[in-house]
């Protein structure tokens, strides 16, 4: 994002109309959508085996991913690229659009990430834990 917005806005508008069309292709969908299923089914256990160690752990994980990352996509980045998708990049309202669109979406975006990472730590409890108690 902080090469976009180094770049004109009518550019950078037509650069990220680009990447938002050619991301959605088999790869990414399986990369993005496969651990949202996994995450589902992981909540689903840790839900019905509560007293497994580690399972509280998986299910933060499992919530801090589905919420604060697919939740998050599709409440806030999705519409600001819906948003951008309509508009003329050479157009004053473009120009408007994108100078609030380049500090909202990597907000949102930064959020994703922070979420993605406690997830991950999350599961390395779960995992630590699990390991530990097959240890005894």
């Amino acid at each position: 994002m902080r090469a976009l917005a180094r770049i004109s806005s009518p550019v950078g508008i037509a650069a990220m109309q680009t990447i938002n069309v050619s991301v959605f292709n088999p790869w990414f969908m399986g990369a993005f959508f496969g651990p949202a299923a996994i995450c589902s089914l992981l909540a689903v256990i840790s839900l019905l085996s509560w007293n497994r160690e580690g399972a509280a752990f998986i299910l933060a994980g499992s919530a801090l991913y589905l919420v604060g990352t697919m939740a998050v996509t599709f409440a806030f980045n999705v519409p600001l690229n819906d948003a951008l998708a309509i508009v003329d990049p050479a157009s004053p309202e473009g120009a408007r659009l994108w100078a609030g669109y380049l500090t909202t979406w990597t907000n949102w975006n930064h959020l994703r990430a922070a979420a993605a990472l406690l997830a991950a730590a999350s599961f390395t409890m779960a995992y630590c834990l699990v390991r530990c108690q097959l240890r005894k």
